[in-house]
């Protein structure tokens, strides 16, 4: 586990900046922390959200725990199957893809969510009598801003729950059965009552489909990004959505043992990582002080996407003088990571940690203005271990073919 400044500095030193570092204790305890939560239900199952972290060995560790993984696309189904989870213990849920990207996923042999009535259809002319999931669309507005609002009535994910009576049409003329119900709303939500509004929405469902065997409520639990921020309550929420499950399992028809199954990602990753980079400049104009760094968008997109808040720290320099900075970095387009923030006194060569950096950022990386990615490094077991390099020019152009010009 990550106790002091003076070891990140050192991991600085030895791997260079910028730098990614993940401590897979605090996975650990996130982990542990939400199967405990939920011990109430005797069917409960967590599936890594790996779009947030897909780093290989993030989910080897994830495999180790006993969890299973959700997946968006096939490449993230091909690096679960590498890192080791069985193809039963990945579920497959895409949004806007070809029907031959789906009929791949049947063939690697892994469980399937479908969020499209066409591809439903589709999907029933090449494998009838398949048993699929469908996501639901709960028509809930829920998610930090709208970028990260996926279950709302104008979102391109998921088949609304008003359209269940054409999903049991393509049912009766395919013969595809339906396996399990899933959805999720948003990233960030700040409040517990629109999981329960949607939990409430897909046990309805549930009701009418007899042969359901899990119910997966997505994700979108928020995590602490600042002190005293808002961050959702996992244990007030796991007891409303434990006496809600339990009252369907005692009603449902033939008495099947459901799962009840959440995705979180960044919930599980989010707060174990740090992005370290190094002071390149300090810059005085009218009315700011900047510190530009050896980083910007290209590796860390989320202040500048999401406007998503991370909390930085000058670790070279935690108990000099504080002053407002503004911390951008060396991108040629607006790259800002933190405006107007008060931080020790940074000085050239410094350098400043970002926090929360374990979710959609290295995975969300590209290489504008031919920058390469940097390194990434886990700590496991009190030791340090490379498990990314950083990028070089060989890397940046490999895929490049030279013609005559």
């Amino acid at each position: 586990m990550i106790h002091n400044n003076e070891y990140l500095i050192k991991l600085s030193e030895k791997y260079g900046t910028p730098l990614y570092i993940y401590d897979s204790y605090k996975i650990y305890q996130q982990y542990k922390k939400m199967i405990n939560a939920f011990k109430g239900i005797n069917n409960f199952i967590i599936n890594y959200a790996c779009k947030a972290n897909t780093n290989l060995n993030i989910l080897k560790f994830f495999n180790t725990l006993g969890s299973g993984l959700d997946a968006v696309s096939i490449q993230e189904i091909e690096i679960g199957l590498m890192a080791g989870f069985p193809p039963k213990n990945i579920i497959y849920t895409p949004n806007c893809v070809s029907i031959q990207e789906i009929i791949k996923a049947v063939k690697l042999g892994v469980r399937i969510n479908l969020d499209n009535l066409s591809i439903l259809e589709q999907f029933g002319e090449y494998f009838p009598k398949y048993s699929v999931g469908i996501r639901i669309n709960p028509h809930i507005m829920a998610g930090a801003n709208l970028k990260t609002s996926v279950g709302h009535i104008d979102s391109k994910f998921g088949i609304s729950f008003y359209q269940i009576p054409h999903v049991k049409r393509i049912l009766k003329n395919t013969g595809i059965k339906i396996d399990g119900l899933h959805m999720h709303t948003g990233s960030d939500i700040l409040n517990i009552q629109s999981f329960l509004e949607g939990a409430k929405i897909l046990f309805k469902i549930a009701l009418d489909f007899p042969k359901v065997n899990y119910i997966d409520l997505g994700s979108g639990f928020k995590v602490s990004y600042k002190k005293k921020d808002v961050k959702t309550d996992i244990s007030m929420l796991s007891n409303k959505i434990t006496h809600e499950f339990n009252n369907l399992c005692k009603n449902y028809k033939n008495n099947n043992c459901i799962t009840l199954i959440i995705e979180p990602g960044k919930f599980l990753v989010s707060e174990s990582g740090y992005f370290l980079v190094r002071v390149n400049v300090i810059k005085h104009t009218t009315s700011t002080v900047f510190a530009g760094v050896d980083s910007g968008f290209n590796h860390f997109i989320r202040p500048m996407f999401y406007d998503a808040y991370h909390h930085i720290d000058n670790i070279s320099n935690p108990n000099g003088c504080s002053r407002f900075y503004t911390v951008v970095g060396y991108i040629c387009e607006s790259d800002t990571f933190g405006l107007n923030r008060k931080i020790s006194e940074i000085h050239e060569g410094d350098i400043l940690c970002i926090k929360n950096a374990g979710a959609y950022c290295y995975s969300m990386s590209s290489n504008y203005n031919s920058r390469y990615r940097p390194s990434e490094v886990m700590i496991l077991n009190g030791k340090d271990f490379l498990i990314r390099k950083r990028e070089t020019m060989k890397d940046l152009i490999k895929n490049i073919i030279e013609i005559p010009i």
